[in-house]
């Protein structure tokens, strides 16, 4: 009987392999506008971009900042597209990944875990304690002095606590997609390889 119920169960598994594209499209299409943004963001003013790469006392200090900072930009805005297409995905997840290693431990390591703060919890420290101290203040002079209702009528004020949970997350599907590639059906990878396999 376990057996009969084993081979029923693989078989409802096995009829889902038929939507397994549904997988890498959906880590494709989430991460595409996060690079697009984080990219064209440091596009739009590359001075201030490559300042805030180079500079030790208020930036990043990283060395070569010019070829840094374009590299870095040019890595998003462009991998953004090639996630979209699903064109070379495996290769830009590499460089995507790189860069989002150096952002956690440039810029985001010193805060901890958490992207935002949080008062107590596993991943809670004493920094994020203070800041929601402070979130506490502050919502309390909000409501004494201005329209509260108003303020988070579209959501819940926060501290930003810009640890580095999103990077690695996105560090992580970028990982996933580097393994099984782009998916199939909605990728420019998927047709092209289907192409070079007929000319065999």
């Amino acid at each position: 009987m376990v057996t009969n119920f084993a081979l029923w169960a693989q078989g409802i598994l096995d009829k889902f392999r038929a939507l397994d594209f549904l997988g890498p499209l959906a880590l494709r299409l989430y991460l595409a506008p996060v690079f697009w943004m984080a990219g064209t963001k440091k596009l739009a003013d590359m001075d201030s971009t490559i300042a805030w790469f180079g500079n030790p006392d208020w930036g990043l200090g990283l060395p070569f900042p010019a070829l840094m900072a374009w590299m870095a930009a040019l890595t998003e805005a462009g991998g953004a597209i090639l996630l979209l297409l699903g064109l070379g995905v495996r290769w830009i997840s590499l460089p995507l990944m790189i860069t989002m290693v150096v952002a956690a431990v440039t810029v985001h390591l010193q805060n901890g875990w958490l992207a935002i703060a949080e008062g107590s919890g596993f991943f809670a420290s004493d920094r994020t304690a203070g800041a929601i101290e402070r979130l506490d203040k502050a919502k309390e002079v909000l409501r004494e002095n201005a329209n509260y209702e108003w303020i988070t009528e579209n959501g819940s004020l926060v501290i930003l606590n810009n640890g580095i949970e999103f990077a690695t997350t996105y560090f992580i599907m970028l990982l996933v997609l580097f393994f099984i590639g782009a998916g199939k059906y909605f990728s420019f990878d998927y047709y092209i390889k289907n192409w070079f396999d007929g000319k065999k």
